[in-house]
């Protein structure tokens, strides 16, 4: 009775096959490549973002996710977020440890690479990715600086398109 029905139900064949695929997918070597690839880009985007001036928790990333503390740029993570997605770049307002803002608002915003680097971006326009956030995020309701980031980030994305989607 503490297995089944209050706890577990019965195997779903449907999931046991798809993690199957996805471990056998996750054993080529096409995809180590890939998250070699995915864990370069957001080193080299926080190394340029820190280069740039913005802060990130903990001093870096070992992983595919960065967090950057806007507490001293006088931008809460909510203006970030909502500016950035107006140029096409969409992160994340996300708390920081002690956040002083409310969940809802945030001192700060979160970036992944998996997307872009599916798209094909390479180091060069991860430099490029953080000079168009800084740009944005130091020029908060500037609207001539967001229509120029925009596009900036849609000539980006024209260059590399979204696979299956684009092609």
């Amino acid at each position: 009775a503490a297995v089944f029905p209050e706890m577990q139900g019965g195997p779903l064949m449907h999931v046991i096959a798809a993690k199957a695929v996805a471990l056998y997918e996750a054993m080529q070597p096409s995809f180590v490549e890939y998250q070699r690839a995915v864990l370069n880009n957001a080193l080299v985007l926080a190394i340029e973002l820190q280069r740039l001036e913005l802060r990130l928790v903990s001093g870096g990333t070992d992983n595919h996710l960065l967090l950057v503390d806007l507490s001293g740029t006088g931008v809460t993570g909510k203006e970030a977020e909502e500016a950035l997605e107006k140029t096409g770049i969409v992160v994340n307002r996300n708390a920081i440890p002690f956040d002083p803002c409310p969940p809802r608002i945030t001192s700060g915003i979160r970036l992944g690479t998996p997307a872009v680097t599916t798209r094909g971006f390479g180091s060069e326009e991860m430099k490029h990715i953080a000079s168009l956030i800084v740009k944005v995020i130091t020029n908060i309701g500037d609207d001539k600086v967001q229509r120029q980031v925009s596009e900036e980030v849609s000539q980006l994305c024209q260059r590399f398109p979204t696979p299956g989607i684009d092609d």
